[in-house]
């Protein structure tokens, strides 16, 4: 009897605490719903609503801090030669470079931003190569503008390519540029277009039969140059009298060209930078050298003018860029660029001007400051209507365009006729 009294008091008691336990269960259940909640601060998405800091579909990359509705945001590396003996042509870039980006970030405001580092080189490989490597790991730039000369682009090309990043020449017109690997581009004409260009053209209006030629022998633009007008000439059928060299920074050239002088041919063949070159066509006729003189890409610059003065007056050379042509997208660029900086744009800024233009297109159709991305997009480059030209890449990313012969005329290039 009192076993079951007991038992009957255990299941009333139960009874009783049940709705407690229920009620208790319930409140801890609504705390540690609460708790998950306040989570720390943080939020958790919705069942079935996408994690947006996971990436969707936008045209952008996650890597590039950019999200759906915002501007592609592209850091560009610039490397150019801003000092030393031929900083003339790292000025006219740097110029082009900078109308160019004021234009582009104006006309796709909401698209597209463009931000340039820029970094001198002073010519010198070592400083070159310090500063692509900074530019890809420290600033982690999309991709690489430059550098100016050929010897350089051969130094980082390689370091550039090693890093998959895109380095697009602007100044480089030695063969082989592109065979350094496929983040390699270049719209600069080659100086295997350009020389035989100029070469041909001045042919048929002097049919000269002896060359003489004279490069700078330590540089590789210089001695691409003059290997390409070596070849040509022999194309041509001429008899080749003498081949001269000198040293970059030298400025007397008076041995050589008495040289030449004795040989006395009917065309100069002249592979150098501005600053040399100007020198010799400047030494050539005051000692009375009365040939024809064709230059390479080299003397495409308003400084062979100043150096050479009056003697420049009849030089050829062949340029992707004339700002006397009276094209109206050419002369729209020129007015700007005059407006400015107060003078006239050469051919290495308007390479640089359509390099940055080339560059945002091929953003634009990437959707996103993604290297790799970036790079597939240059190499899909067809026609793009520039002021030096119409361009585009052939399967080697090697551009193609057509090379214009001027002739120094009162101070300044014109076409020649």
């Amino acid at each position: 009897m009192m076993k079951r009294q007991a038992t009957e008091k255990f299941v009333n008691n139960n009874k009783t605490k049940r709705p407690f336990a229920l009620w208790a269960g319930m409140m801890f259940l609504v705390f540690a719903l609460a708790l998950t909640g306040c989570g720390g601060g943080g939020t958790s998405a919705p069942a079935n609503t996408p994690d947006q800091s996971a990436g969707t579909d936008t045209g952008t990359t996650q890597d590039e801090g950019q999200t759906a509705g915002q501007p592609i945001e592209a850091k560009i590396g610039a490397v150019f030669i801003l000092s030393g003996s031929a900083a003339a042509y790292g000025e006219a870039q740097r110029n082009g470079l900078e109308l160019a980006k004021e234009e582009l970030n104006a006309a796709n405001e909401g698209k597209l931003h463009l931000s340039i580092v820029y970094e001198d080189t002073g010519g010198k490989k070592e400083s070159a190569i310090n500063a692509v490597n900074k530019l890809i790991n420290e600033d982690q730039v999309v991709s690489i503008i430059g550098p100016t000369l050929s010897s350089e682009m051969f130094a980082v090309g390689p370091v550039a390519n090693e890093a998959e990043t895109p380095i697009f020449g602007i100044s480089n017109t030695v063969e082989g540029i592109n065979d350094i690997g496929p983040y390699v581009f270049r719209n600069s004409l080659p100086e295997s277009i350009a020389v035989p260009t100029a070469m041909k053209v001045a042919y048929e209006k002097y049919h000269f039969k002896t060359a003489a030629l004279i490069y700078t022998n330590n540089d590789d633009f210089s001695v691409s140059g003059y290997e390409t007008m070596k070849k040509t000439a022999k194309d041509l059928g001429l008899d080749i009298l003498t081949e001269q060299s000198f040293a970059l920074n030298d400025v007397d050239f008076s041995a050589q060209l008495t040289k030449i002088k004795e040989k006395n041919p009917d065309v100069l063949l002249v592979s150098a930078l501005y600053k040399e070159g100007s020198l010799v066509v400047k030494s050539a006729r005051e000692m009375g050298i009365d040939a024809v003189i064709i230059g390479g890409n080299g003397f495409n610059n308003p400084k062979v003018f100043e150096i050479a003065g009056d003697t420049a007056e009849g030089l050829i050379v062949a340029t992707p860029f004339s700002p006397e042509k009276q094209d109206p997208k050419v002369q729209a660029f020129v007015q700007a660029y005059e407006a400015k900086y107060g003078k006239k744009p050469d051919q290495f800024a308007a390479q640089a001007y359509d390099g940055l233009y080339i560059m945002a297109e091929s953003l634009l159709k990437a959707g996103a400051a993604d290297r790799q991305k970036l790079r597939d997009a240059l190499a899909s480059l067809k026609d793009f209507e520039g002021v030096s030209g119409k361009l585009s890449f052939d399967e080697n990313r090697n551009p193609i365009g057509e090379a214009v012969v001027v002739v120094a005329k009162d101070g300044k290039y014109v076409p020649f006729e």
